[in-house]
């Protein structure tokens, strides 16, 4: 009896989706985006993630990159991996749980990359949040050291995570990055924009990655660029960072 209103209540959640999203899916149809992280993998979604990637493939967003945290955890982007085309796999270690990695955690990350050419390495990153307690983030710098950062190849991805900050102060973090390396993410199941286009089915305090669409937005709003060029320009920066030897992406 509940998994029958479970299954009521989410095609309930779908109808409501198709008629909030339809026109933004319309609008959608002539850009093309790429969410370059998200954790799909993630407890509180994976069983919603198969409806959650083709929600935002209808949505105009062709690829999805889904990062690993733990070695716990790998198996289930290998497996989305290779179920949808649009996923493209990372694999890496979260610095908050760097200490519960297991001896041979090397080993497992080389041999899993080695049997997946497609997949690149993440999550590596360091995240700033009320969970990263003693973490010194004085230490990772400002937007004056993205110059330095520029030379050495770097990508600069922005996400939900930038609008709680005052406008001013985005529009400076956001302006000190080339063009020509800016990366758009939702970082899902996380990260919900102040302005999200779609919910999760069942918890509406979720993200999702068709939500690259309300990134778009307020990055082009700052920017003061056009959704179409700030679309065009994101995609294309994410295709050059994931095509490589074996990517699922073609080499440029």
């Amino acid at each position: 009896m509940k998994e029958a209103i479970s299954i009521k209540l989410l095609y309930i959640s779908l109808a409501v989706l198709c008629i909030v999203s339809s026109e933004t899916k319309i609008r959608s149809m002539a850009m093309k985006l790429f969410d370059a992280h998200c954790h799909l993998q993630d407890q509180r979604v994976v069983d919603k993630a198969p409806l959650l990637i083709h929600i935002a493939n209808a949505a105009g967003v062709v690829y999805i990159a889904v990062d690993g945290i733990t070695e716990k955890d790998w198996h289930l982007v290998k497996e989305m991996s290779d179920e949808f085309d649009s996923v493209i796999p990372n694999f890496g270690l979260h610095p908050w749980y760097v200490e519960g990695k297991s001896r041979s955690w090397f080993n497992t990350l080389k041999e899993l990359l080695e049997a997946n050419p497609s997949a690149a390495v993440g999550e590596i990153g360091l995240d700033k949040s009320p969970l990263a307690k003693g973490v010194d983030f004085g230490e990772q710098g400002s937007p004056e050291v993205v110059p330095q950062l520029t030379k050495l190849g770097s990508y600069f991805s922005f996400s939900g995570h930038l609008m709680p900050l005052k406008e001013d102060k985005a529009r400076k973090i956001v302006k000190a990055v080339p063009l020509d390396r800016i990366l758009l993410e939702t970082d899902a199941p996380d990260a919900l924009p102040t302005n999200p286009i779609f919910f999760v089915p069942g918890n509406a305090t979720l993200n999702q990655p068709a939500n690259v669409h309300s990134v778009l937005t307020y990055v082009a709003s700052l920017l003061e660029l056009s959704k179409e060029e700030l679309a065009d320009i994101s995609y294309k920066n994410a295709l050059g960072v994931f095509s490589f030897q074996g990517s699922k992406l073609p080499l440029k």
